[in-house]
């Protein structure tokens, strides 16, 4: 068996052959002899999970013997031999218990095959529960049987994978090492249940819709582009789910959501990837007012399931869910930073040079409504720790948003913020097919100007407006953040299983 204390995973590069390492050599040796004496089952009877032992017998007194005999099974780590008798600790899917392995009843022969086995292994056990004289959950082998093999030595007991950048590629021996790793998996299935779960509870339905499409449309974002073969046409991955989902409440599907994958052709931190998860949902006859109250109910109840109330820890002191969350206009948000006010009245050479002042990288083709909002972005956006839906964005960066009820320079939109990232985007939805296709042709002609980011003219989503959308609010939610929030995580890349990251060389 290896010796636990030694990290041999660190001395063996993964591109090395099995047969050139002495320690992985050998593994594959009692590899070779076990498929030699075909000794490998195809199934293990498992009667018990480990927090399943925890929870029925917790209240088992230290050196206590049951004659409950159970079956586990799981990867076989922290192996400590003291003779004739050997502690090892049994890891399954829901936690860790401790082998009590000893050659009286065991017998000369297993127990000599148990101490063959190597860290990492896959085993099924057959025993009894007991406790040791120190209180130790345990169970007393009576038979141990080898299900698969670890070829490879896994990392220190105590320190798991120290190298972030491989965590990450190889999330597989991460997760089988880090308990940290498991929890933040475990709990973002949770949230993406708990979502459902609420949104079913609200009457609305679950969609698909598509990944490719002919055109990106949705979101100001740069999306991956492709070729379709079979129908001789350029293609996009989309950068949201938006246009479609509108489709379907044009249908007459008066609620509906979708919790799919987004891709983006951009920048990769601490909170943003290329492909991501988002919650996107349609609400027919309601406001941007609604969904306010929908999002500031629905969080609460998300954060309860995940984690029992409705407070989490961050790192800037303790934040409630629980509504109602402040609210608070983009542009009283960036005058409540500024030492004179600014808004639409604002010559546009001041306004300009106020946010030059500012740090803000500004571009020529910017009027008032893109310059206020990069000063949000640049002054407050990382300032917004409690819960705060900002609200009543400009027209100009709001192409699918419904015109303000009382101010035509704005939009019926909001962003929710916790903690200093943006959660959320939702709006009262642009339901009139002429001013779309006049916002639309006004992002076509940023384009074309050098904004990259801006959208093209989607004539079919135009087409169906024309045949009439109802009254809709519309939401937009960021999973991985959501996720990242509920966690206490700093990077999406601790949150996201598989993170898209460069080719090693």
């Amino acid at each position: 068996m290896d010796d636990p204390a030694t990290d041999t995973s660190e001395q063996l590069s993964d591109a090395d052959d099995l047969s050139a390492h002495p320690l992985t050599a050998l593994r594959l040796d009692k590899h070779r002899a076990a498929l030699e004496a075909n000794s490998y089952p195809y199934r293990f009877e498992r009667t018990h999970l480990t927090g399943e032992l925890h929870d029925q017998f917790a209240a088992l007194e230290p050196g206590t013997e049951t004659t409950t005999v159970v079956r586990v099974a799981g990867r076989l780590f922290n192996v400590r031999s003291m003779g004739k008798l050997t502690f090892a600790v049994l890891q399954d899917v829901a936690g860790r218990v401790q082998l009590f392995v000893d050659r009286r009843t065991l017998g000369d022969e297993a127990f000599a095959k148990f101490a063959e086995l190597d860290l990492g292994d896959w085993i099924g056990v057959e025993g009894l529960v007991m406790t040791s004289k120190k209180g130790e959950l345990s169970v007393r082998a009576q038979s141990v049987e080898l299900l698969s093999k670890s070829l490879r030595p896994f990392p220190d007991k105590w320190h798991g994978l120290a190298d972030k950048e491989r965590r990450y590629r190889q999330r597989y021996l991460d997760l089988a090492t880090n308990e940290e790793a498991r929890r933040i998996a475990f709990a973002r299935a949770t949230v993406v249940r708990s979502l459902r779960d609420q949104f079913h509870q609200r009457g609305f339905v679950e969609v698909e819709t598509p990944m490719l499409q002919p055109e990106a449309g949705g979101a100001a974002a740069r999306p991956f582009e492709t070729h379709h073969n079979a129908l001789g046409v350029d293609m996009v991955l989309r950068i949201a789910t938006e246009l479609h989902l509108k489709r379907l409440i044009v249908g007459g599907m008066e609620r509906v959501f979708e919790i799919g994958r987004i891709f983006r052709n951009e920048g990769i931190d601490a909170t943003h990837s290329p492909e991501f998860t988002t919650l996107e949902a349609y609400q027919a006859f309601a406001d941007y007012n609604d969904l306010m109250v929908l999002m500031e109910e629905i969080l609460a109840a998300v954060a309860v399931d995940l984690n029992g109330v409705s407070t989490i820890e961050t790192a800037d002191g303790v934040v409630d869910l629980a509504g109602p969350y402040r609210r608070i206009s983009v542009i009283d948000a960036v005058n409540a930073v500024l030492d004179e006010p600014v808004g639409f009245g604002t010559d546009i050479a001041v306004l300009r040079a106020v946010a030059t002042e500012h740090g803000v990288d500004v571009q020529e083709v910017w009027g008032h409504g893109r310059l206020l909002y990069a000063l949000f972005e640049e002054l407050v956006e990382d300032t917004l720790i409690e819960p705060t839906f900002v609200i009543d964005h400009p027209v100009e960066i709001s192409p699918l948003t419904r015109i303000h009820r009382s101010d035509p320079n704005l939009t019926e939109r909001f962003e929710l913020y916790i903690g200093g990232a943006e959660m959320c985007d939702a709006f009262s939805e642009l339901i009139d097919p002429l001013d779309q296709r006049a916002r639309f042709t006004a992002q076509a002609e940023a384009r074309a100007a050098g904004d990259d980011e801006a959208q093209t003219v989607d004539e079919d989503f135009l087409t169906a407006l024309e045949y009439g959308m109802p009254p809709t609010g519309g939401l937009g939610l960021g999973i991985d953040r959501l996720v990242m929030l509920l966690t206490g995580q700093v990077t999406i890349r601790e949150v996201v299983l598989f993170p898209q990251m460069r080719p090693t060389e």
